[in-house]
C-alpha cells in the first residue's frame, strides 16, 4: 500500500468537493479509514494514530480529525485504549412500541437504570401538558438506558400519581413502563412527538458515559389513553452515535 499522500476512489469523496475543488486532507483520510473500516468489520481494533499517519503518510493530528468524525459519527467506539469498529445502530422505530420493543428487534438486550423515582408537584407547565390542575401530584421516573450492558440514553418519564399511585410499589424500574401501564389497564391511544438534535448537559453525559460533545437526539412525547387524555410525558435523549431512528409512512389518500 502506498505511503505517500492518499487518494481514495473519486466516488468515495464526490460528496465532500466544496465548489473550489479542494479536499481537506483529513477528509481523504477519512474515506480511506471507512474502507479499513469495511475489511476490519465490527470489533475489529484499529491500529494506533501513529501507524495510521505512516501509512498515510500524513500528520498525527489529521489522522485524530477523521478519527474524531468517524467517533461521531458512530463509526468507530473506545474500548480502553483501543479504537474499534462499532456495530450498525440501533433502529428505533417512530412508534408507540416501546424502548424494550425496538431493542430487542435486533437480537440485543434492553436494560435501565434506575436514577430516581420521586412524587412532586407539577409546575403549571408540565400539569398543561399532561390535562392536570397546577401543584397536582406526578411522578417523575428517571432511567438510563442499555443495550446488551452499554449505557446509550437517558429517559425521564411525568405521570400523574392518581393514575399509577402504586408505581413506586409495583413497577420494575428495569422493565417497559409500557407493559407496567398495560398491566393497570391503562392502554396508550396515540401520542405526539418531536425530535431534535442536541449537546448533554454536564450531568447527563456523566450519567450516559459519553463526552459532553457527543450530538444527542433528543425525543419528547406526550402519550395519550384511549380517550384522548394526556396520559405521560416523556424526555429521552439517544446517543447520536449508536441510534436512528425509522418511520414507516403511507402514501397520501386522494379523493
Amino acid at each position: 500500500m502506498s505511503h505517500g499522500t492518499p487518494q481514495p476512489p473519486l466516488a468515495a469523496v464526490r460528496s465532500g468537493v466544496p465548489e473550489h475543488g479542494r479536499v481537506p486532507k483529513y477528509y481523504l483520510v477519512k474515506t480511506r479509514l471507512e474502507s479499513l473500516l469495511d475489511e476490519l468489520g465490527a470489533g475489529g481494533v484499529l491500529p494506533t494514530e501513529v501507524d495510521l499517519a505512516g501509512r498515510y503518510g500524513v500528520a498525527r493530528a489529521t489522522v485524530r480529525q477523521a478519527l474524531r468524525e468517524l467517533l461521531l459519527e458512530g463509526r468507530l467506539r473506545r474500548r480502553g485504549r483501543n479504537t474499534v469498529v462499532a456495530g450498525r445502530k440501533i433502529e428505533q422505530p417512530l412508534s408507540l412500541a416501546s424502548y424494550t420493543e425496538g431493542v430487542s428487534r435486533h437480537g440485543m438486550r434492553p436494560d435501565r437504570t434506575l436514577i430516581g423515582l420521586d412524587r412532586t408537584p407539577a409546575d403549571p407547565a408540565l400539569a398543561a401538558r399532561l390535562g392536570l390542575p397546577a401543584g397536582e401530584p406526578v411522578w417523575h421516573l428517571e432511567r438510563v438506558l442499555r443495550a446488551d450492558e452499554e449505557r446509550v440514553g437517558l429517559e425521564s418519564t411525568w405521570v400523574a400519581a392518581a393514575r399509577v399511585p402504586r408505581l413506586d410499589q409495583d413497577f420494575d424500574p428495569t422493565g417497559s413502563f409500557y407493559h407496567y401501564l398495560r398491566d393497570q389497564g391503562l392502554d396508550l391511544g396515540g401520542a405526539e412527538e418531536r425530535i431534535e438534535t442536541v449537546l448533554a448537559t454536564p450531568r447527563e453525559a456523566l450519567l450516559i458515559g459519553t463526552p459532553p460533545a457527543l450530538p444527542m437526539l433528543l425525543l419528547h412525547r406526550c402519550s395519550r389513553d384511549t380517550a384522548g387524555t394526556p396520559l405521560e410525558q416523556v424526555r429521552t435523549l439517544y446517543r447520536g452515535d449508536r441510534f436512528s431512528f425509522t418511520l414507516d409512512l403511507a402514501a397520501p389518500t386522494t379523493d
